[in-house]
């Protein structure tokens, strides 16, 4: 049986401002760095083998929480990155998909569709994300591993795996912050999603209420 956790990573200045921050490599926020105390004492006494982590510093920075005191080494693997949105990358989400128009539908009711001009096709990231963990879980055959990445990362992996279907995004909840997902695979490399989107480390003034729909993406979850 082999093993993958996957980690969202903490609270980013991006999740603060309320920007499209994909690709921006925003540091983290205050309360991000409380967040990653108590996910370095949720793995503490996790066997891992291996981590790998997203190049942005903000994955790097919860990678290392993981691994924490232990002598593990930090794998960069650019296949973990969150979707680079082009046209609306590093901006401001509620003007700047209010400005485009059918971009906030789309991203809201059908994110299979979303094509940022510049930016990744989520059909394309979606396919890129399986290999990816797919390849990681070839690579580490009867190991535990971790894998710290994005909202969107995780959104598009448990999407494929709990309903087979990318038309079904959309229904697909979003991870909060520091959230871990356990993903099994057998010797047949068959998966198996154990738990996803967990954050019973976390105490609830840790955990921001945000909606992800672009209609609120100017204020707190409604």
């Amino acid at each position: 049986m082999t093993e993958i956790y996957m980690v969202r990573h903490c609270e980013a200045m991006g999740n603060v401002k309320r920007i499209f921050q994909g690709a921006s490599d925003l540091d983290i926020s205050e309360t991000g760095a409380k967040q990653l105390e108590y996910l370095k004492h949720r793995f503490a006494d996790i066997q891992l083998d291996r981590v790998y982590t997203s190049p942005l510093i903000r994955a790097k920075k919860t990678a290392l929480a993981v691994i924490g005191g232990r002598d593990i080494q930090l794998i960069d693997e650019p296949g973990l990155r969150e979707l680079n949105g082009g046209i609306v990358e590093g901006k401001p989400f509620l003007e700047t998909f209010r400005s485009i128009p059918g971009l906030a539908d789309t991203w809201d009711n059908h994110p299979e569709d979303f094509a940022p001009e510049g930016g990744e096709k989520m059909r394309d990231a979606y396919e890129r994300i399986w290999n990816t963990v797919l390849k990681i879980a070839k690579d580490n055959k009867d190991k535990t591993v971790a894998c710290a990445t994005h909202g969107g990362v995780t959104r598009c992996l448990i999407c494929r795996l709990l309903t087979g279907d990318i038309k079904n995004l959309s229904k697909t909840p979003w991870s909060e912050n520091t959230a871990v997902s356990l993903i099994r695979f057998d010797d047949d490399l068959t998966p198996t999603v154990a738990y996803y989107n967990d954050v019973s480390h976390l105490p609830a003034e840790l955990i921001p209420q945000r909606s992800r729909l672009s209609s609120f993406m100017g204020g707190e979850k409604k």
